[in-house]
């Protein structure tokens, strides 16, 4: 598997000079996405609405409003 292209503007592009907030978006060769942010799973695990799961090997992850928002137009429609 292989990261295929950002989804959005880079950290660098949305203001991080310092390397410290760098939440990301990218495509993989098999058509899912990977992103990086920050570890939530404690926090949010117990919150989660009746009808969500989570895998154990899964985590739940944030990310910057801004971060999502940059990545809509990079987002397929199907």
């Amino acid at each position: 598997m292989k990261i295929v292209r950002r989804v959005g503007a880079s950290p660098r592009e949305r203001g991080s000079l310092s390397g410290q907030t760098c939440p990301d978006i990218f495509e993989l060769s098999d058509g899912r996405f990977a992103v990086i942010g920050t570890d939530m799973t404690d926090d949010l695990d117990g919150k989660l609405p009746s009808d969500a799961a989570r895998a154990e090997y899964e985590r739940i992850v944030a990310i910057t409003r801004e971060t999502l928002v940059r990545a809509k137009a990079d987002i397929p429609e199907a």
